[in-house]
Order: structure tokens, then sequence, then C-alpha cells
């Protein structure tokens, strides 16, 4: 499904990402970790378009999409979370979603006229999979921050990716959120047979459901492979682990 080969970015002459190498087979959930500043969220945004790659190259189901604007992507089949939650903070969570449906589907013009009418079956439907049926008039500004995340994962699972990357989905929830968001991400890329990719820093949540993980260590992949052989690697102890 995802195919990363020889990436390289560079600020100023700092190297954030250096010769990364990425495959991701379809219907995979897949980690990237690493300590702060390791390079996690840049290759993300290369992936995703929001940055554009010095060289190398970015396929996605076989089809080229180096360097492509992140509106492309999105159709092409890629969805999106971000570290900072990206709602819309003064629209009920329906109207959140029924936005994205909008948007995703070109009828973005039609928003302040009869928008209110269309897509609402769609949208019952994701409030419902993505467990926020019981908040869909609450004001989204207002959510609980693992509610918000929630409604984040909605709103990029609302253009139907085949691909779907997320940054940091538990960062700054309770244990109690952490587990429940675990357990969502994994039953909807079940339920719609998606490709994930993910980072995070909980190694409890890497480890309970990536299938392959790779570590970014000062921008270059140190180690790539099945969740055993990460953390046997001595390497990763040493960097990531902090153990000798």
């Amino acid at each position: 499904m995802l195919e990363v080969r020889g990436l390289n970015k560079s600020f100023s002459g700092f190297r954030a990402v250096s010769d990364v190498d990425l495959t991701v087979e379809t219907g995979q959930i897949a980690a990237v970790i690493g300590p702060n500043g390791a390079g996690k969220s840049t290759l993300f945004n290369l992936i995703t378009g929001h940055l554009r790659p010095d060289t190398g190259s970015v396929r996605l189901d076989g089809r080229d999409i180096t360097g492509a604007a992140p509106h492309r992507i999105v159709r092409m089949g890629v969805g999106r979370s971000f570290q900072r939650t990206n709602i819309f903070a003064k629209l009920t969570v329906f109207e959140n979603l029924q936005a994205a449906f909008l948007v995703h589907r070109g009828r973005g013009r039609d928003f302040w006229s009869r928008a209110a009418a269309l897509y609402r079956d769609d949208t019952e439907r994701l409030l419902a999979s993505i467990g926020l049926v019981d908040q869909r008039d609450t004001v989204a500004g207002t959510l609980s921050y693992g509610n918000q995340k929630q409604l984040e994962l909605g709103l990029a699972l609302a253009s139907d990716p085949a691909l779907l990357l997320l940054d940091e989905p538990t960062a700054g929830m309770s244990a109690t959120e952490t587990h429940d968001t675990i357990r969502l991400i994994e039953r909807i890329a079940g339920e719609r047979s998606l490709t994930l990719l993910f980072t995070e820093h909980d190694m409890d949540v890497v480890f309970q459901i990536a299938q392959k993980i790779a570590v970014l260590h000062q921008g270059r992949v140190i180690a790539d492979g099945a969740p055993e052989e990460v953390r046997a690697d001595p390497e990763v102890r040493r960097v990531y682990l902090g153990e000798h």
C-alpha cells in the first residue's frame, strides 16, 4: 500500500529525514517510533504532501504521489490526523462530520444553503462507528480531549481512506482514554480493511497493536521489522529504550 524509498529532507542544513526506506503492506497496522526530534512528523508530512522531499519517492498502491498537494493525496485515498486536534471547534459533532462529507464529496459550496439536508445518513453511520452518538449535538470545542481525538478520527474517515496515518493518536490522554482509543482504532481498521500507519510514544500502545515497527533516530531508520525483533534489537534498546 505504501512504499517510501530514499526519502531525504533538510531544513537550513539540518537533515530531518535521511535516506528513509519504509514499506507498509495492504491491511497492515504499522508504527513509526523514536525519540522526540527523530523525524516522525516530518516523515508523515512528506508522505501526505505537506512537505516536498529533497530526494526520494513515495508510492501509494503503486502510484507515485511524491510531492503531490495534500488535497490530491487525500483524494487518492490517504487520511491523516495530527498531533494537535484539528476540528471545527464551534460546530457540533454532527456538523463537523457532515462538513467533512461535504468537502470530500465536492459539495462544500452548498454549506450555507441546503447543506443541512446532505449526507445525513452517512453522518449518522460514522457517528455510530466512532462512538459519539451521545455527543452528536455537543459543540466540538467543549468535548473532552479524548472525544475530540475520536472526532478527528471521524473527520479523517469521512474521506473513505485506504491508508490512514495517525500522528500520536493517544497523546495527552488518560489511561482509560488511551485504552478506549486503541480499541476503537483496532475495530475501525478491521471493519474498514484499512492500512494503518501511526506514530506513538506509549510503548504499551505500540506493542499492543502494531504488526510492524520502524524506529527512527536522528532522521534515519535504525530498525524495521516485527515487534519482537524490534524489541530485541540492541541499537533500539540503546538509543530509544535507554538501555546499555
